[in-house]
């Protein structure tokens, strides 16, 4: 393993269509998206919310896993640090893309009008913490928080390439960094999501939003390690070996993510509370039931079943696929989570659903793209290196 100190390790020249490709795509989208917004406002600030928590949950849940890594070592973060730099370095992006949420609040969130709060209680009890203001004060603080906390592991794991010595201050920021991340990401899907229907509540909702952001981290990762996978000098690195770390590590998402939403329903199901049994009668009738089967067969018993397979784990083409079903899928169960706050009475698909989330994903895709030109894809002066994959080649 001591050749791979002497090698670039470069991004393949894939990249640059890709990100082209990305780009164009994702400008294409949203400015057919603007004639939407002229159109129809108030239904595309709804889009906007669920295409942004989607694309969202990328960065951050790339975010949390890099410093995971950074606590735990393993060949399975060396080998995927860089997509995961890459990726946590879009969130200044994400942040100036927050601005349209902040702007459409009161096409979003029944808390910002005065005349309902004015004759309802339990909104003038929350009104304290759900009031315009202090929703953008801590956007603005949860924005801050991540993005400097990215910035700094990028920027040391830059100069460690350099230097090739043990920096402590990762794992000084990954420490902490994990326990402010829970924090924030509680509060902003509280803030984000669950105050779309702000007469309900769970308590175990942002454990289960973090995780869910985790696993949509994870499946993206895979998809670009096994593309990285087929240029020459990262085929002898990503072998079978980290591919079936990468797929344990999925399965391990999968059954957290399943184990927290039956929790959550057993919870509300067994308290039988009219605040919160509202969240569920809503997406078990009509034709939301079907996207409720569907979310649990295709986000839980599906790739769960697959995922046992230790041969599919092993071989990253068909571990690629199943990551797309698995992002798929996220799509879906975050459409099932927003949606039904706006459109209780029926499920159908808007347009805008479908073309502001284009645009979204292929902007942030394509920013992407151009950071994870900027760096070798292996952290070259890891001291960690050659000992995390030296049991990776077999």
């Amino acid at each position: 393993m001591s050749e791979l100190r002497t090698q670039a390790f470069q991004a393949p020249p894939d990249v640059d269509r890709i990100q082209r490709v990305a780009l164009a795509l994702g400008g294409v989208a949203l400015l057919v998206a603007l004639v939407g917004a002229v159109v129809d406002t108030e239904q595309f600030y709804r889009s906007y919310l669920l295409g942004y928590i989607f694309t969202l949950a990328i960065p951050m849940g790339c975010l949390g896993l890099l410093m995971i890594q950074h606590l735990t070592g393993g060949g399975w973060g060396m080998v995927t640090r860089r997509t995961l730099e890459a990726a946590v370095r879009t969130l200044p992006l994400m942040a100036l893309l927050f601005v349209p949420i902040a702007l459409g609040l009161s096409h979003l969130y029944e808390w910002t009008h005065a005349e309902i709060v004015a004759t309802d209680r339990v909104l003038q009890w929350k009104a304290p913490y759900l009031n315009p203001t202090f929703f953008v004060i801590r956007a603005v603080f949860y924005f801050g928080l991540w993005t400097t906390m990215a910035l700094l592991l990028t920027k040391w794991s830059r100069e460690q390439d350099a230097t090739g010595g043990d920096d402590w201050r990762l794992r000084l920021v990954s420490g902490p960094g994990i326990l402010l991340f829970g924090l924030t990401i509680t509060l902003a899907s509280v803030d984000w999501v669950m105050s779309l229907d702000a007469h309900w509540y769970s308590t175990i909702f942002g454990l289960l939003f973090m995780v869910s952001e985790g696993l949509s981290a994870l499946a993206f990762v895979i998809l670009m390690t096994f593309f990285l996978s087929r240029t020459p000098e990262m085929s002898r690195v990503l072998t079978p070996k980290r591919f079936h770390d990468l797929g344990k590590l999925l399965l391990t998402f999968v059954m957290l993510y399943a184990y927290l939403a039956f929790s959550q329903f057993l919870l509300i199901w067994s308290a039988n509370l009219p605040e919160e049994v509202t969240y569920f009668l809503i997406r078990t009738r009509e034709r939301w039931q079907w996207l409720s089967v569907l979310v649990i067969v295709g986000h839980f018993a599906f790739p769960f079943c697959l995922l046992l397979l230790r041969d599919l784990k092993r071989q990253a083409n068909r571990l690629a696929m199943l990551a797309v079903i698995i992002l798929a899928m996220r799509f879906l169960e975050t459409y099932w989570l927003v949606v039904p706050n706006f459109r209780a009475d029926q499920m159908s698909v808007h347009w805008l659903d479908v073309t502001v989330a284009l645009g979204l994903v292929g902007l942030w895709l394509a920013a992407f793209c151009w950071n994870l030109k900027g760096r070798a894809l292996l952290p070259v002066g890891d001291p960690y290196l050659e000992e995390a994959l030296a049991d990776g080649h077999h």
